[in-house]
């Protein structure tokens, strides 16, 4: 079957944003996937609440921008995905998350090492503009047998190689303590989770915002309006955009709504540009097996290694 056909009315709709994704790792894991609803023009997607599927047409007539997230993007680059999509007419922007390195945390992602030469290696490809740095979630936490600690660990490092790099943006936000992650956490004996309170998290923005200040880059935080309305008054830190519709039509021209998105956490401070996800939590699970994860249904624990090999896919 092939796509839906469109009624002639005489209007040129607007482009849309496809963001590929927020509920998996397609650049890691999923590129021949995606590459296939290219081909096909479209991609059939199911809505993970109601079980409702929609059609989100795929072909550069319809779509302004696709916006890929990953903690991985080795894949993407070892294939040439981003440059056959250039080709066929498609404008490219990343959300790359570089987190300190944690075995706790993300077990199963690259060492930091080599996270940061992919960074390096995205930068010079397809420029820094067309990147917004991901350092979330911050987690507050204590392992088997430890004590109380954190993972911005790795933070002053991972901003130096940023901003020499040319990043201006770091989006970050604090951990949210979803059921999933409760659940997950039951088979991890030992480990606990903190919710700092409200002026310890002010503290850390503005620690981090310092950090960051000489390499020329401004923080952002994603969905935390309480922590953003106790900054002060004169702060710099913004609320971020993670899909950022207008910062798309500037560095790409072109038409395209920025209405704010109603199906993202409004309430909570998302200020995304709304957009059409493709991926799915079911057909294309996520395997970074991370701790804090709320997308992954399917996610198990599993206890740090004295190596710290993380690939955990041959195609990785």
């Amino acid at each position: 079957m092939g796509p839906p056909t469109q009624k002639m009315t005489g209007k040129t709709p607007a482009k849309i944003i496809i963001s590929a994704s927020r509920r998996t790792d397609i650049p890691a894991f999923y590129m021949d996937w995606f590459m296939q609803g290219i081909g096909d023009g479209y991609f059939e997607v199911t809505n993970p609440f109601n079980r409702h599927v929609s059609t989100v047409m795929a072909t550069p007539e319809h779509v302004h921008t696709i916006v890929f997230w990953s903690k991985d993007f080795r894949p993407f680059l070892d294939g040439g995905y981003g440059e056959a999509l250039r080709q066929m007419g498609y404008h490219l922007f990343f959300n790359f998350t570089v987190n300190s390195e944690s075995p706790w945390l993300e077990p199963h992602i690259p060492l930091l090492t080599d996270r940061l030469e992919t960074l390096k290696r995205l930068a010079g490809r397809f420029g820094p503009d067309s990147i917004s740095w991901r350092f979330d979630p911050i987690c507050f936490f204590r392992p088997p047998g430890g004590s109380d600690t954190d993972n911005l660990t790795d933070f002053q490092d991972i901003a130096k190689v940023m901003g020499d790099s040319g990043i201006t943006r770091c989006i970050t936000s604090f951990m949210d303590h979803y059921p999933k992650i409760k659940k997950r956490l039951a088979a991890l004996p030992g480990f606990v989770f903190h919710d700092p309170p409200l002026k310890e998290k002010v503290q850390v923005l503005e620690w981090l915002a310092q950090i960051l200040k000489p390499h020329h880059i401004r923080l952002y935080t994603c969905c935390e309006k309480e922590v953003m309305a106790a900054l002060p008054t004169d702060s710099a830190i913004q609320p971020s955009q993670c899909i950022p519709g207008r910062l798309l039509v500037d560095l790409f021209g072109g038409d395209l709504s920025l209405r704010k998105d109603s199906g993202q956490r409004v309430k909570q401070g998302c200020g995304c540009t709304v957009s059409s996800d493709i991926g799915s939590y079911h057909r294309q699970p996520c395997r970074h097996n991370c701790l804090f994860c709320y997308a992954n249904p399917s996610s198990t624990v599993s206890k740090p290694q004295k190596s710290s090999q993380a690939p955990c896919e041959s195609a990785m």
